[in-house]
């Protein structure tokens, strides 16, 4: 029989904007307990938006890596009870000015469980058409579009030009659709692995509609 863990303490550490960082002390198999210092995340979404031969990619800085990044449109689930799809339809308006008449599920992943448990969920996204894109603020403001066959979007992946995990699942996964060698699951999937620490305290404290915490000046 597998051994359950039991969490016999928690102490919040941070609470920063869009994070929070917590200790949680565990039982451990062999007798006695250690602890985890966890990252508390919003989770995720992010879009590979297809129109039969070419996806939308983004490019943009990333100050934890000090450069910029080809990326998938994606975005927090930052809103206090948005469903994760309609996350999506925003950010796939907001950073690429497309909207979508079918959608699908990719993948779901976990970016870095040794440490958080952020979850990111990947949508494919055809029929596409364009929409007005707002106006970006901070990096969205200096994003970059471009439009890439995804046969040549994958050859950026194995070439080490595209480097941010959630866009690598992304696009190895539609190559998998598009050559029929994989189906996607339907876009109404239950999302079972999305975060749900760092909302329910946010929600708990009073907060809702958009859940980040705005940084003092």
């Amino acid at each position: 029989m597998a051994f359950e863990y039991q969490v016999v303490d928690s102490e919040l550490l941070v609470d920063g904007a869009i994070f929070g960082v917590r200790r949680d002390t565990l039982t451990m198999p062999e007798g006695g307990t250690a602890t985890r210092d966890l990252v508390e995340h919003f989770g995720a979404v992010a879009v590979v938006a297809y129109d039969g031969r070419k996806i939308a990619l983004v490019r943009q800085y990333r100050r934890s890596v000090d450069r910029r990044l080809w990326e998938l449109p994606a975005g927090l689930l930052d809103i206090a009870d948005e469903d994760p799809l309609d996350a999506a339809k925003r950010e796939l308006l907001e950073e690429a000015g497309l909207g979508a008449t079918k959608w699908s599920v990719l993948v779901d992943l976990v970016s870095s469980p040794g440490f958080s448990d952020e979850a990111v969920r990947v949508y494919l996204a055809t029929g596409l058409y364009k929409q007005d894109r707002p106006a970006g603020e901070g990096e969205e403001a200096d994003l970059e579009n471009r439009w890439v066959a995804l046969n040549y979007a994958v050859d950026m992946v194995l070439k080490g030009e595209i480097t941010n995990g959630i866009a690598i699942a992304g696009i190895m996964t539609a190559d998998a659709v598009e050559r029929k060698v994989r189906r996607p699951r339907s876009a109404q999937t239950p999302f079972e692995l999305r975060p749900t620490a760092l909302t329910r305290r946010r929600k708990a404290a009073g907060m809702v509609g958009d859940m980040k915490k705005q940084p003092h000046a």
